[in-house]
């Protein structure tokens, strides 16, 4: 590792001591940053690590709706973004006063609403729960019998849930630009490639896409099934950062990631915006801070505390 890489990471690790801070790290982070957080997860295992710890700081590598998370869940502790622009196309997919508009418009159907963690606040506050791509078929088999669904933002994630828990639910036509980008034609090469590989697919991606893996599952999952797979090579049709993370615990196989019709390349642009030089200035300067509203904070932790509760 170059000198001023080592130099950062030092500076980074004397600052985290110094304001108290955990540093947690979404799956899809670049490498050098997931080998520096306390803790690196799906979306489910970091909204636990956010709730119980017991950091004055706590500095979010991932999505601005991640960082949203945390506050929503620790009012009084400082969270800090590396970049305030990494934001989600799920997100804006859903904007609040889009999902607000329709909601009262259509106040006669009284629906249960599940939304998926990657939206906003404003979205989490119009909510009866939320879900993970790990917790999704649970939350939804403890919905009400007697109310229908209304599944934001994801289309991808609420079809597959409704695969496999046989409720039908109406869907946000909401979608991630990068599982979208895996295609049937795509998947079939690579496994052309590949003939004796398993593939492991995450939910957010096509049923064209889906229907062509072994596993559809979250990326935590992701781990186990490739950790006990029977075979070396496993085709994982997610966003690239997931394979440092896949290499780093299961060494033994060959991790193939799963291209789209232009490239082996599946970034998150919005991910891949945090850095480690940003990760150390927003220590440093306490900036980006994720602020609030008190009356959406406190309406949006009610769902998603409820999926905590529902998830354990």
């Amino acid at each position: 590792m170059p000198a001023v890489a080592l130099d950062l990471k030092e500076a980074i690790l004397a600052l985290k001591k110094e304001r108290n801070a955990v540093i947690l790290a979404h799956n899809y982070q670049t490498g050098d940053i997931q080998d520096i957080a306390d803790y690196v997860g799906d979306s489910l295992g970091l909204a636990y690590h956010a709730k119980e710890t017991d950091a004055d700081v706590i500095a979010f590598c991932g999505v601005h709706f991640m960082a949203e998370t945390a506050k929503i869940v620790n009012p009084t502790k400082v969270v800090v973004l590396p970049d305030k622009d990494a934001g989600c196309s799920l997100e804006q997919s859903c904007p609040g006063p889009e999902l607000e508009a329709f909601l009262n418009a259509n106040a006669e159907k009284n629906y249960y609403v599940i939304a998926y963690i990657n939206c906003s606040a404003h979205v989490k506050a119009l909510c009866d729960v939320i879900c993970t791509s790990g917790n999704a078929v649970k939350i939804v088999n403890k919905a009400p019998q007697d109310r229908p669904i209304l599944f934001v933002p994801d289309a991808n994630l609420g079809a597959w849930v409704m695969e496999q828990t046989g409720r039908k639910m109406d869907l946000w036509q909401g979608s991630c630009y990068v599982h979208v980008e895996f295609t049937r034609d795509s998947i079939n090469r690579i496994k052309a490639e590949y003939p004796d590989a398993l593939v492991v697919a995450h939910p957010e991606c096509t049923q064209a896409v889906r229907l062509l893996a072994d596993e559809v599952c979250s990326t935590e999952k992701m781990i186990t099934f490739c950790r006990n797979a029977p075979v070396k090579d496993i085709i994982v049709v997610t966003e690239s950062g997931m394979l440092h993370r896949l290499r780093r615990e299961c060494p033994d196989k060959n991790l193939i990631p799963g291209p789209t019709d232009r490239c082996a390349c599946a970034d998150c642009r919005y991910m891949k915006m945090n850095t480690l030089q940003k990760l150390h200035d927003c220590l440093a300067n306490l900036s980006p801070q994720v602020e609030l509203p008190e009356d959406i904070r406190r309406r949006a932790e009610i769902p998603l505390l409820r999926m905590l509760e529902q998830s354990r």
